[in-house]
């Protein structure tokens, strides 16, 4: 008969043998929100054991980054899954166990004070420039949970466009390629754009359906499609629709572009409604007053990966034809 180890017991050899990059943190049980992939090392192209099913309750030995939890699950099977909350509900806490230190920060920009850390969360209000917020936690790079002025707890954006702060709290262990010393932002940045993108690639050709549904990889439409291949190369899960995702991107970028010259690879480029072939269909309007209604991919020299109508998912010219005439605005979700 096979040897059972719990996952508690699971947890408690990979602390002592086998510590997380970075500093270690206490293991907590957490739980399983939707199925998820299980996989042998945190990177979506990694092998994947199995799916963790819903409610299925696993033990977070570390945060690997931003991105990944390290966790054992019933099995006392070790492996990596994705921190986002769609996915996982974990508790938070420090290598001693103790609450991460309280700091302050101050709002810069009227911003969103939601309900959760994601812009499909219900707004709770708007934080007010000059208001003081006690943060109570960096949730991961784009959000964190802080309390008001009438004790309401809740999560803003991390952008310092919102809010000036600075976070003493437990940071994060660096992410899987960098060094003990780290690397350069933009090293890291560009490293996640080639990781989307190639991830957007592999479904060239997949078709166009509007409104198409998002538990499968069968069909997209353009939101679906930028979604999809932040989703699988990051673990990050964008808002769902184009809208929301020009929501997102105009609080956590810090770079928000309206001429396609000042593009950079990699950014997300959103688009008014088709009103002609011809540029001067679109000539004397004030865009940003226009309805979003397309998302793509920006690839650089003037292209992009976006998906719509018949052959899905393309490779499109933006500049000299009607998409340079619809073109709004692009910004990084990074």
């Amino acid at each position: 008969m096979k040897r059972i180890i719990t996952a508690a017991s699971a947890a408690l050899i990979a602390g002592v043998f086998a510590l997380p990059q970075g500093q270690a943190q206490a293991a907590t049980t957490s739980t399983i929100v939707s199925d998820v992939s299980f996989r042998k090392a945190p990177d979506t192209d990694a092998a994947r054991i199995r799916y963790l099913q819903e409610d299925e309750k696993v033990t977070v030995v570390s945060k690997v980054n931003d991105y990944w939890y390290k966790v054992t699950d019933k099995n006392g099977v070790t492996g990596y899954v994705s921190s986002s909350s769609k996915y996982i509900s974990a508790p938070r806490t420090t290598s001693t166990g103790t609450a991460a230190a309280s700091n302050t920060g101050k709002i810069v920009s009227g911003v969103s004070f939601r309900k959760a850390a994601d812009t499909d969360a219900a707004r709770i209000r708007y934080l007010q420039e000059g208001e003081t917020v006690t943060i109570l936690d960096k949730v991961n790079s784009y959000w964190y949970k802080v309390k008001d002025k009438n004790g309401v707890t809740g999560y803003v954006s991390t952008s310092s466009k919102y809010i000036s702060a600075s976070y003493k709290g437990t940071a994060s262990a660096a992410p899987a390629g960098t060094t003990s010393g780290g690397t350069s932002s933009s090293t890291t940045s560009t490293q996640k754009v080639e990781k989307v993108i190639a991830a957007g690639m592999k479904y060239l050709g997949t078709p166009y359906e509007y409104g198409s549904d998002r538990s499968t990889v069968a069909t997209f439409d353009c939101s679906d499609f930028v979604r999809q291949a932040f989703k699988d190369a990051l673990g990050v899960t964008l808002p769902s629709n184009s809208r929301t995702q020009a929501d997102y991107v105009r609080e956590h970028s810090s770079r928000i572009v309206t001429d396609i010259d000042n593009l950079k690879r990699g950014d997300l480029v959103f688009f008014m409604s088709y009103r002609g072939s011809s540029l001067s269909a679109y000539s004397g309007m004030d865009k940003s007053a226009q309805r979003i209604t397309h998302v793509g991919i920006y690839l650089g020299d003037g292209k992009m990966l976006n998906t719509w109508g018949t052959g899905g998912v393309k490779v499109d010219t933006i500049t000299g034809r009607h998409w340079e005439g619809r073109f709004i605005f692009g910004g990084s979700a990074l």
